[in-house]
């Protein structure tokens, strides 16, 4: 079989973990990025530097891959699009297109029957004042924003001029579920009902970022089946190719809501690298680029710890790593408040 060159678009930490995971199987990698710094420059076996909307650009990387993946949402449709009339793009651009709208996504999941938290499209402020059952509640923007970033807790409509709002963006308002758990569930589809599973990951997030993963999830065994089936069900509707994640909040009352969906690989399952006989990038890898499908094996309970910001120091100068202990440095060039700069996974045995 001659070799396989794998197109990525995007460079950030998921890009250099995909590559990473790429080199073990002997699939090359090109990877296209808008940031000239970007981390995956250190793991990819090329960098094109260039905008997503940069036709010339994106020829050249066309020219260079047989196949395409991406490493976040945020990328316009039309480019995928594009890249798809020439060499296949997985999972499929329109799966990209519902998902990187919020409110498109909600509606997807709402027609399987599917739960997710009650929710509104808010297009104009004086929206809220005939909305007061969803308060208290979360107002998002519809497109763009991760760990937090275009989100809005309000509590009371008259509170709202206090937040400085750019209302001319599309939102939507999400009421607030009283939250005991959130948990993940990271699947990879190869093709029709032929998927690899990971067990329910535990999460915990601080300042809207998440901080900490782990296995095994505290959760009832309805909850890890109903979670399992849920993801599913969802990514069998989409026909998806490749790892996926979908985020879920359990409530009070053990009822359980879809939260979002990530049509890639995600932060929660970086365990996995350390944690199975296949990391959540291998799969996705194997999956994308039409490679034989290894069966999941679980080698150790797991919990993984983001390193934010100047977190990430005091593992850069340390020697003192335990054996079931593990480092992962994005190589970053800049610490910054608020970025994910590398993570720990500590196996428990």
């Amino acid at each position: 079989m001659s070799e396989i060159k794998l197109g990525i678009i995007g460079g950030g930490q998921l890009g250099s973990m995909l590559s990473d995971a790429a080199r073990k199987l002997d699939v090359k990698t090109v990877i296209y990025c808008d940031d000239l710094d970007a981390p995956a420059k250190n793991f990819c076996d090329e960098f094109i530097y260039g905008k997503y909307d940069e036709k010339e650009k994106i020829n050249e990387f066309i020219d260079k891959v047989d196949v395409t993946t991406y490493e976040f949402e945020n990328i316009p449709f039309e480019t995928l699009n594009e890249i798809n009339k020439k060499k296949p793009v997985f999972p499929k651009p329109s799966i990209n297109r519902i998902i990187q709208h919020r409110l498109a996504e909600k509606d997807f999941v709402n027609k399987l029957n599917i739960r997710t938290t009650q929710y509104a499209a808010i297009d104009k402020k004086s929206d809220l004042d005939s909305l007061r059952d969803l308060l208290p509640g979360i107002l998002k923007t519809t497109t763009m924003g991760y760990d937090g970033k275009g989100q809005y807790a309000i509590k009371e409509v008259e509170k709202v001029d206090t937040l400085n709002i750019d209302f001319s963006k599309g939102y939507i308002l999400e009421k607030l579920v009283k939250l005991k758990k959130e948990i993940s569930v990271i699947i990879t589809r190869f093709r029709n009902n032929d998927y690899e599973i990971y067990e329910p990951i535990e999460n915990i997030h601080e300042d809207q970022i998440l901080k900490y993963s782990s296995i095994p999830a505290n959760i009832s065994e309805n909850i890890f089946n109903q979670s399992r089936n849920w993801a599913i069900s969802i990514a069998e509707e989409l026909k998806f190719v490749g790892t996926l994640c979908v985020e879920f909040f359990i409530d009070r009352n053990e009822n359980l809501y879809v939260n979002e969906i990530a049509p890639r690989v995600h932060n929660s399952g970086h365990l996995t690298i350390n944690a199975y006989n296949v990391s959540q990038f291998e799969n996705h890898i194997r999956a994308v680029c039409s490679l034989e499908k290894v069966s999941l094996k679980k080698l150790s309970n797991a919990k993984m710890v983001n390193l934010i910001g100047s977190q990430i120091e005091q593992y850069r100068n340390s020697n003192s790593l335990g054996d079931n202990e593990f480092f992962f440095d994005y190589l970053k060039k800049e610490v910054k408040d608020k970025r994910k700069m590398g993570h720990l996974t500590i196996l428990i045995k």
